[in-house]
């Protein structure tokens, strides 16, 4: 697609240090996930939710949290329709990419999320979490999701 910053998979692997964390992001309408790999990029875990207000504000902590776990790469999911075409949130997703590639050099990919949210969700309606608890965690978990989906793809 013209205009975007982010990165194929095999131009991202490239573009990766052999050992480095790797940030996980689900952006959503209202939250945006965040997961973390380990330095070995093997295991992918929840690590926060930022409550959305404006780019600029959410984008700073995005980059404190990178900074802090010295982050080399970062995984956005992109929404795309069961069809695997783009709709209004893969559209917005894209826009927040582009935003986030203008002010950082950290790489950027995408990896398919279609589904993420509702298998985390199954999974803590199967492990009994209260409404409360799911609303708490569902972001981060979905984000750990599909960075854990892009570590398995990029092992296997």
């Amino acid at each position: 697609m013209a205009n975007d910053p982010t990165l194929t998979l095999e131009d991202f692997r490239a573009a990766l240090p052999p050992l480095g964390r790797l940030i996980g992001i689900d952006p959503g309408t209202k939250t945006i996930g965040l997961a973390l790999s380990d330095a070995g990029r093997s295991i992918a875990s929840p690590l926060e939710t930022i409550r959305r207000k404006k780019f600029k504000i959410d984008a700073v902590r995005l980059l404190e949290l990178c900074a802090e776990h010295a982050i080399c790469g970062l995984v956005i999911g992109l929404p795309l329709n069961m069809d695997g075409s783009e709709g209004p949130r893969a559209q917005a997703t894209r826009a927040f990419a582009r935003n986030l590639a203008a002010i950082t050099d950290i790489p950027l990919t995408f990896w398919d999320e279609r589904l993420s949210t509702a298998a985390v969700t199954r999974t803590l309606l199967e492990a009994d979490a209260s409404r409360a608890r799911r609303a708490e965690v569902v972001d981060k978990m979905a984000a750990a999701y599909i960075l854990q989906g892009f570590l398995n793809r990029i092992r296997g």
